[in-house]
């Protein structure tokens, strides 16, 4: 490898990032986050991967992932966190729906709904996002899990076989036949998680531009801010625990 070569990787204006996503990236956070780095350094490869929360702990610990964005409050052993940024929940109904032209709704609007839930990825999460939610009020969910991805999901909603539930961000996203709408007080908080011993230079890149937006967007209060974790019983469980 030629000497500037080297010299571009170890400034960070060259080399990988490996990244695990536990949010869509259609808008939001995460979108913003990687159109400003890929403009700022049009040189680094950014890699993707899907998956949940304990398999990108898992590839975090062992570098096979540089960093991974969940969400969640948990503390990692060996790795270090930071909270970025939050997003409201939404309820996913049909165009058919009684509350599909209200503003925003509650749990107790969508208590004794059927849900659907995908087996893969964020699946899971939501499935005990779900029973833990309407338990509260009361009620034992029916909430039957389809193997397929989130855009066959949706469609499952329009075509009347449940509803679900999904984060801020997949909302930059038209499906046909369904309507996302706000569900009163409920806030999802995401952070990075990376390896304590991570120099990678162009992920620690990508980590300062992450931290500088967050700041930007905390200060403006855009997507929550430090109150709305701390709302009581209204904030949203740690999905990961």
């Amino acid at each position: 490898m030629a000497r500037a070569e080297v010299s571009a990787i170890g400034r960070g204006e060259d080399g990988e990032v490996r990244i695990g996503i536990f949010s869509s990236l259609a808008s939001g956070f995460l979108a913003d986050l990687f159109q400003a780095f890929g403009q700022r350094h049009k040189a680094v490869k950014l890699s993707f991967a899907d998956g949940n929360p304990a398999e990108h702990v898992a590839a975090v610990r062992q570098r096979q992932l540089d960093v991974a964005f969940l969400t969640g409050l948990t503390s990692w052993p060996d790795c270090q966190s930071q909270h970025l940024w939050t997003e409201r929940i939404f309820a996913v109904l049909p165009l058919h729906h009684p509350h599909a032209d209200d503003m925003e709704v509650t749990f107790g609007d969508l208590a004794g709904e059927p849900f659907i839930v995908s087996e893969s990825a964020p699946g899971e999460e939501i499935h005990d996002y779900l029973v833990q939610r309407l338990a509260d009020l009361g009620h034992h969910p029916e909430i039957q899990q389809q193997a397929v991805g989130r855009d066959n999901l949706m469609q499952l909603v329009a075509l009347g076989r449940g509803l679900t539930v999904t984060s801020e961000a997949t909302t930059g996203t038209q499906f046909p036949g369904v309507v996302f709408r706000p569900i009163v007080g409920e806030i999802l908080p995401f952070r990075a998680v990376w390896a304590s011993r991570n120099d990678n230079p162009a992920f620690l890149r990508l980590l300062d531009l992450a931290r500088s937006m967050a700041r930007v967007d905390q200060s403006s209060g855009i997507n929550g801010s430090a109150a709305a974790l701390n709302a009581g019983p209204s904030q949203t469980p740690d999905p990961s625990r």
